[in-house]
């Protein structure tokens, strides 16, 4: 059931008063270069909400993460989670705080499935306090939401990726935060578990938590979040709805690819999706990107092809 408190996906959302992040004129580079990989952010992540951070490769959506987090700090400006300096944040204080599912890690130590997922409990037990019944109980409830249950005695070193995904998810879960942070959460899954997290964020959204989320997936954020920052070589192109965001006119002039919006209606409102084009139409975009020209030129020097 949808709540009513919030508008169809792209007409507007009602969210809580108080932002959970805010980015106020941030740049950011990185020790030795020259360039700045985020310049000019000016973001607020609404608590309670879902926000989906989305862009072309290269455009500064980890890094921004990682500001975010307090896992580096800007040059100019300034980040603030809860109202204090991102960077200010006692590290286990922030873990309590917020769940992180990285987009990729090396486990440095052999582990099992059920083990990894509980290392989501240590901002509450430490090293040496042992599993109490609401710890067994929160480990459990995460693996099962994440359909890893029946991996619970797998090493980790023999998942999949899509399989070693989840458990990372579980992780995040089994800590029970009041907010999410994921970078790439559904990468590497097939169909039925990308759907189904997506679906997980939704309904803890829904119930109050804070979720953030960096994704490639444009149709699925646009269905999922209830807001989209949309990056472009380090800075914000747009931020809003996805009705806001998502125009074919942005969308081909940041991905440099022929497009076509689309509506889809859903329980939850209608949505834009996006279609890529091909064939002709990368010869008849006239925005002029690299990619799209190439496109095109391979298209016509096939067609010379005896």
């Amino acid at each position: 059931m949808r709540d009513e408190g919030r508008g169809a996906r792209g007409e507007g959302i009602a969210v809580r008063d108080a932002p959970a992040w805010t980015c106020d004129r941030v740049r950011f580079r990185y020790p030795g270069t020259s360039d700045d990989v985020l310049s000019d952010i000016d973001i607020a992540v609404p608590a309670g909400a879902c926000t989906a951070v989305i862009g072309p490769n290269g455009s500064g959506k980890s890094t921004l993460l990682r500001l975010l987090l307090g896992l580096a700090a800007p040059n100019v400006g300034e980040v603030r989670f809860a109202g204090t300096r991102a960077g200010d944040w006692d590290r286990e204080a922030m873990a309590r705080e917020v769940g992180v599912v990285p987009q990729g890690e090396e486990g440095a130590f052999p582990l099992t499935v059920r083990e990894m997922v509980a290392m989501g409990r240590y901002p509450y037990l430490g090293r040496w306090r042992a599993e109490g019944r609401d710890d067994r109980r929160a480990i459990a409830a995460a693996m099962r939401r994440c359909d890893v249950s029946g991996l619970s005695r797998r090493p980790v070193s023999t998942l999949s990726g899509g399989e070693r995904q989840r458990a990372r998810l579980a992780r995040a879960l089994a800590q029970e935060p009041g907010t999410l942070a994921l970078d790439e959460p559904t990468v590497a899954l097939d169909i039925r578990h990308e759907m189904a997290i997506f679906e997980l964020l939704r309904t803890l959204a829904d119930a109050g938590t804070t979720v953030l989320l960096v994704t490639h997936n444009l149709n699925l954020a646009a269905r999922y979040a209830d807001r989209l920052v949309l990056l472009d070589g380090g800075r914000v192109a747009a931020a809003g709805t996805a009705g806001e965001v998502l125009t074919r006119e942005r969308i081909e002039d940041v991905y440099g690819w022929p497009v076509r919006v689309v509506p889809f209606d859903d329980a939850r409102g209608t949505v834009p999706q996006i279609v890529p084009l091909g064939g002709e139409a990368c010869q008849e975009m006239s925005s002029g990107h690299p990619i799209a020209r190439s496109a095109a030129l391979s298209n016509t020097n096939d067609d010379n092809d005896p």
